[in-house]
């Protein structure tokens, strides 16, 4: 009963990633995305499109692991949007804290599972590790670019800080990267997103 107890106090804490609220807008405009819910869209993104990756036969349950665990840490480190210098200065720092305190509800097996699934994410040494930042890049442009650039604008976001921190998408797929740049490129011409 010790383990179900355990496992059950680790899904209560989790349920505090549905009051995370990110810098990304819902599709429909109507309020700012949680992290619960970014975590779930990447899912599907993983789902529906790995066969776009450039190395094949990755493991797409590793994968789908990766994207809803990804973010939990941001339960105690808050989210850090992307383009906040600032806030990235320390956010290794405050999300590490995060993960060994909240992986460590578990029972230590699971703990361990899921530990090395967040800490493989984060050092994007492998193929699946790779794909899940990719998309964890990918949803929030394509949300910015339904949005009209939201996020972008309220935030002064440029042009070329969105190419610099998505430049890598292209490495590791090469159809998503293509796709990312045009969607950048036409969010530019639309006036969704400020040139340099």
């Amino acid at each position: 009963m010790e383990r179900l107890k355990q496992q059950i106090d680790f899904l209560i804490e989790i349920d505090k990633l549905k009051h995370v609220f990110r810098q990304t807008v819902l599709i429909d405009g109507s309020r700012q995305e949680n992290d619960a819910e970014h975590s779930w869209h990447l899912a599907m993104l993983a789902m529906i499109l790995h066969e776009h990756a450039n190395e094949p036969g990755l493991d797409l349950h590793k994968i789908i692991k990766m994207v809803l665990i990804h973010d939990l840490v941001e339960i105690d480190a808050g989210d850090t949007f992307i383009y906040d210098e600032k806030g990235n200065l320390d956010k290794a720092e405050r999300e590490q804290a995060a993960a060994d305190r909240i992986f460590a509800i578990l029972p230590a097996d699971q703990a361990a599972e899921l530990r090395a699934l967040w800490d493989e994410f984060e050092q994007r040494e492998t193929a699946e590790a790779r794909f899940a930042a990719v998309i964890d890049r990918l949803q929030p442009l394509i949300h910015n670019y339904v949005t009209e650039g939201t996020s972008w604008k309220k935030n002064n976001v440029t042009a070329d800080k969105v190419i610099a921190r998505n430049r890598f998408i292209r490495d590791v797929s090469e159809p998503l990267g293509i796709y990312v740049e045009e969607l950048i490129a036409d969010s530019v011409k639309k006036g969704y997103l400020r040139s340099c």
